[in-house]
């Protein structure tokens, strides 16, 4: 019996020594490799609907920061009054290795108000899906890649007025 109790506290003292060698889940040294956000790097059309409205856009999405988040630059077409886009955003992808989800960071021209919610991922084969938590309802984001057309499908759905979901964008992104 002393032998087994011996083993036991030998075995829990060197837990902490095992700890302190195994490298961090997170931080600047682990580089956060997808395979399939791989597939979204690079130029992108995006045609669909927008609240039920045509949206033309273009995507242009790169690995930033060591290779911990996927930068995607999206910019609506150009309002022909003001010269500027109508709209024009910078989601940033990135994935918590400790609670084992993406994170997306959504900044757009929409301001602070609506960018400090973050975006909480899992995958599910070729598709990511987002939950949004912000003040006024729950929203989705899909991302979906079609290896067959090698394009992606993005929806977005919003929780409404009356608990219901509806449609906020379907888009489909082909290479640029």
């Amino acid at each position: 019996m002393r032998i087994v109790a011996t083993l036991i506290l030998l075995c829990a003292a060197a837990l902490p020594a095992l700890a302190e060698d195994a490298p961090p889940l997170d931080g600047a040294g682990q580089i956060f490799n997808d395979d399939l956000l791989d597939k979204l790097a690079g130029s992108w059309r995006l045609e669909g609907t927008l609240v039920g409205k045509p949206a033309h856009h273009t995507i242009q999405a790169d690995w930033i920061l060591n290779h911990q988040f996927l930068q995607i630059h999206e910019i609506g077409e150009i309002d022909r009054k003001t010269g500027k886009p109508g709209y024009e955003a910078l989601p940033m992808i990135g994935y918590d290795n400790t609670s084992q989800r993406y994170v997306a960071h959504w900044i757009d021209v929409f301001g602070g108000r609506f960018s400090e919610t973050l975006g909480y991922g899992t995958r599910h084969g070729n598709q990511i899906d987002f939950v949004f938590e912000y003040p006024d309802g729950p929203f989705h984001t899909s991302f979906i890649w079609d290896g067959t057309h090698k394009q992606w499908h993005w929806l977005m759905s919003q929780h409404g007025v009356g608990g219901k979901w509806s449609s906020f964008a379907d888009f489909t992104l082909s290479p640029a």
